[in-house]
């Protein structure tokens, strides 16, 4: 579990490195291009998604480093990440552990089949995450209308591309 968790790791870290190249990339081709919203719209949404992708990636540090430290070994019962403060009685009854992917989170769960959230993530981990995702979501799928907006907007005007356009009539 614990090498599967640092898979994930170094696959955020590239994933956030390239939607961060592709948000700069295309603020810099945007004035050879297109003067519109979508540029901007877009490299918003890569930017969002790399910022949500290695906020994420931050988390699974803190849930590796909670796995790696729950592994075996004299002491180790109830695993450590379990022994939180307000929780030493329910500690002396968890008979197991796992990984939550959605929300992250070191899960510690009780013989009497109920479970609890270790506090290693941090708290702010899991709504950025969400917020940063949605806000690449909610951008991508604007500048999506803006483009489609100028796309009609040309058409309308003959075919022709919207007015200031370096390469001129399609």
């Amino acid at each position: 579990m614990f090498l599967l968790l640092l898979l994930l790791v170094v696959i955020a870290v590239v994933s956030a490195v390239g939607l961060a190249g592709h948000g700069a990339s295309t603020l810099a081709a945007r004035r050879a291009r297109d003067p519109g919203a979508g540029p901007p719209l877009r490299a918003l949404a890569a930017f969002a998604g790399a910022a949500a992708v290695a906020m994420y990636g931050w988390g699974l540090l803190h849930v590796a480093g909670a796995a790696m430290e729950s592994n075996g070994g004299a002491g180790s019962a109830p695993a450590p990440p379990c022994r939180m403060p307000g929780y030493e009685e329910r500690a002396l009854h968890v008979i197991d552990q796992s990984v939550s992917f959605l929300p992250l989170g070191f899960v510690c769960e009780t013989s009497d089949g109920d479970d609890y959230t270790s506090d290693d993530v941090p708290g702010y981990v899991n709504p950025g995450a969400a917020v940063l995702a949605l806000t690449a979501a909610a951008s991508a799928v604007a500048a999506g209308y803006a483009t489609e907006l100028r796309a009609r907007a040309a058409a309308r005007n003959g075919g022709d591309r919207p007015s200031g356009h370096p390469r001129g009539p399609v």
